[in-house]
């Protein structure tokens, strides 16, 4: 059975242990690749990442682009949206439809 887990700081991931989610804390983008790997070697489907930290490990998340698992998703922390999350589903809305169908209000 294939597991989810959550990465990030403390603050922002700790709730998600009560959805039954494996929560990772990690302090800095080095300790991070590290969980990160460690994850895909025990067959996690999915981690969602804080943007805040896959800002910091943009070239270690590229890396698992092409591969089947995990799928690494980025989610606002506890101290703000970047919007690196948004601009990740847009890019892939554009590669499956063909254009920019995601557009903001306002």
């Amino acid at each position: 059975m294939y597991n989810i887990a959550v990465m990030g700081d403390y603050d922002s991931i700790y709730g998600f242990a009560a959805l039954g989610l494996k929560v990772c804390p990690v302090t800095d983008a080095e300790e991070g690749a590290r969980v990160l790997k460690k994850l895909s070697e025990e067959e996690t489907a999915v981690v969602y990442i804080t943007e805040a930290l896959a800002t910091e490990m943009k070239e270690v998340i590229a890396g698992y682009d092409t591969a089947l698992l995990p799928a690494i998703i980025p989610i606002p922390g506890a101290f703000g949206n970047t919007g690196i999350g948004m601009a990740n589903v847009k890019r892939s809305v554009e590669r499956a439809v063909g254009s920019d169908i995601i557009f903001k209000e306002g």
